[in-house]
């Protein structure tokens, strides 16, 4: 009989499920999907730490890796035009907890009052890397590096005015690259991914000079945030730089592009840039 007992123990310890992958995205509304409906879909799928009933990018990666058969706990932490030193500062005790995974999205031109100023950071990824590897030191951390604004290239007496479309998106990378660098953490090349749907075809380029009907705009109303379709690609490349695993095998009838309302096409044709972006390391968008 002890045999017996021993044997069923054996086998229902075998029979269960090995312990969920958690991660963390710590960001603004460039995580949270402000003026798309990303926002709220997929919100009863994972935990919003601020109780605000947020889906997001977090709730896109949550539906991948459920369609990828992958078992992960998605949390999230997010508030408007916030910067990484913010949530540090004022939802410290909400990100000092033990992860696995930690992924942070700083501000869309990382410093508020001196854009393209890097130094704020690469010190503060550093220092929320160091908190959540006090909790757990094999924490993996990935860095979002997001997309050229149109409203600071297109418009006159910008950061950015006049320069290629690329072009704040690669500044961006390179601050991203250094702070990854320091902090130990992979960099996520979403503003290349971005540059990659623009010259594959598949999106638009300019939105202030009017939508060509053949391809998807990225950007939202305003020319600042994304759209539902530019939260899709942010998605997708963190989704695919984070578990490894190729967007492409999402499929174009990937349900949640379905629920968005895309053409197979249009899913098709961002799941191809986010394998591009990170196939060639941000290459293609460079």
């Amino acid at each position: 009989m002890r045999t017996f007992l021993l044997s069923l123990a054996a086998a229902l310890l075998s029979a269960t499920p090995a312990h969920a992958e958690t991660i963390l995205f710590v960001g603004n509304s460039f995580t949270f999907g402000a003026n798309a409906p990303v926002r709220v879909l997929n919100a009863d799928r994972v935990t919003d730490l601020n109780n605000e009933r947020i889906g997001g990018v977090p709730g896109l990666f949550k539906r991948f890796s459920e369609e990828a058969g992958l078992d992960w706990q998605v949390s999230l932490e997010t508030s408007p035009g916030k910067t990484l030193g913010w949530h540090l500062a004022e939802r410290r005790t909400l990100l000092d907890r033990r992860w696995d995974h930690v992924v942070l999205q700083e501000y869309s031109t990382l410093s508020p009052v001196a854009p393209g100023d890097g130094a704020a950071t690469i010190a503060d990824a550093r220092r929320i890397a160091d908190l959540v590897r006090s909790r757990n030191d094999k924490v993996a951390i990935t860095l979002t590096s997001t997309w050229t604004r149109p409203d600071l290239v297109f418009l006159p007496d910008k950061r950015w005015s006049g320069t290629p479309v690329q072009q704040m998106a690669n500044d961006l990378r390179r601050v991203m690259d250094r702070a990854a660098k320091d902090a130990r953490a992979d960099v996520a090349p979403v503003g290349q991914a971005f540059t990659c749907a623009i010259r594959s075809g598949a999106a638009d380029a300019n939105p202030y000079d009017g939508i060509d009907f053949t391809r998807v705009p990225l950007w939202s109303y305003d020319h600042y945030h994304a759209s539902s379709y530019g939260y899709y690609l942010e998605a997708l490349v963190v989704f695919g730089r984070v578990t490894g695993v190729d967007p492409l095998t999402l499929g174009p009838g990937e349900s949640a592009a379905a629920d968005l309302g895309f053409s197979s096409a249009e899913t098709g044709a961002l799941q191809q840039a986010a394998h591009d972006v990170i196939a060639t390391d941000g290459g293609c968008g460079r």
